[in-house]
């Protein structure tokens, strides 16, 4: 898991060269097609007329967001032979059933900002957002069925789309128990991760093979590499919360809420003398818990070892990932990963050993 001062720099060095990469708009980055999943969003949530609930789901998207697992199928697609128009009805499906765990999981966890504006339950309360992350739950299976594929392909394309959400609402339900359990070891951690985050990264993948004429055996292969991306992106996403800016209004959420992420498996792992307090911590209802119990969190996680450890275990992933014989096979496919990665690190990259000890300064 041990990771050297070059693999950071060398990373630094990806994130920042995304700058070049996204000037050519290659890949990932390219913007193609991207209009029109935006246009099937709003079609499929408008239905036959305009009413609340198709109105509060255009709002919640209208605020933002990479579009990564739409940007994923897209370039996928294009990665391996294809036209991005092929997969216009499938980045739509996979975009919205992300955004329908967005509107679910700020319910759950009591966020009442998302991309820096009210969540969707803070503004229409819990039965409408509730609805809308239903409708957006159920919205995916439309869009497969407007696709312009054969029928076969498109029960591929349902099949997998249920699969996957399945993982998704087990990996959340995971995610709840872990503060419960009675480990907080990276093999706990890793599995609901699997299920909540790496699910919406693989599903994109898989039915961009399946869109680009690949067997489902290839398909899988695929989507199993980019499965352990989304894994780094939960890691990412987790040190973000903590180090920067998350778009909820304020740092140290996931600790508020009682969430178990990458910081405090680490912390625990290297630090097991600190459980009751970082337990005790967990427990506390969001409203008790200080600012200063989170900054002392943070600067312990920083100085302790906790996040460089959280980094190692993202370059590890990353390599598993990238070195895969399935991208290794297919080095199209392998450079979308790539720049997923730089990405998605692109926020936290100032947290990284290689930026703290003034590597490319």
């Amino acid at each position: 898991m041990l990771s050297t001062i070059a693999d950071h720099a060398a990373l630094s060095e990806r994130v920042r060269s995304r700058r070049v990469n996204q000037r050519l708009r290659k890949g990932i980055w390219s913007t193609a097609q991207l209009s029109a999943v935006e246009a099937l969003m709003v079609r499929l949530l408008v239905g036959d007329r305009l009413e609340k609930l198709g109105a509060i789901g255009q709002e919640h998207l209208s605020t933002g967001g990479r579009r990564f697992r739409a940007r994923l199928a897209l370039s996928t697609v294009e990665a391996l032979g294809g036209a991005r128009s092929q997969a216009v009805a499938w980045a739509t499906a996979c975009e919205l059933l992300h955004n329908a765990t967005l509107i679910h999981d700020d319910l759950q966890d009591g966020d009442e900002v998302r991309r820096g504006h009210a969540a969707v339950w803070a503004r229409h309360g819990f039965v409408q957002a509730i609805n809308a992350g239903d409708l957006m739950l159920m919205l995916p299976y439309r869009a497969v069925d407007s696709a312009p594929v054969a029928g076969d392909v498109k029960w591929t394309l349902a099949h997998a789309l249920a699969r996957h959400a399945e993982a998704v609402v087990r990996g959340q339900s995971a995610e709840q128990e872990l503060l419960a359990g009675p480990r907080l070891e990276w093999e706990d951690y890793l599995d609901a991760s699997m299920g909540k985050t790496s699910a919406l990264f693989s599903l994109p993948v898989f039915g961009a093979a399946i869109l680009a004429g690949r067997p489902e055996s290839e398909a899988d292969e695929l989507a199993r590499a980019f499965g352990l991306l989304g894994v780094v992106f939960q890691m990412q996403d987790d040190i973000l919360d903590l180090y920067g800016d998350k778009g909820r209004g304020e740092q140290g959420s996931d600790l508020k809420e009682g969430k178990v992420s990458a910081l405090v498996v680490e912390h625990l792992r290297l630090h097991p003398q600190d459980r009751s307090w970082l337990l005790d911590l967990l427990s506390t209802p969001r409203e008790y818990t200080t600012n200063d119990q989170v900054a002392d969190a943070r600067q312990r996680f920083l100085e302790q070892g906790a996040l460089d450890a959280v980094w190692a275990r993202i370059l590890a992933l990353e390599a598993q990932s990238t070195q895969s014989p399935a991208l290794q096979s297919h080095p199209h496919v392998a450079a979308v990963a790539h720049d997923l990665v730089a990405e998605a690190l692109r926020p936290i990259i100032h947290t990284s050993p290689a930026h703290e000890r003034g590597e490319h300064a």
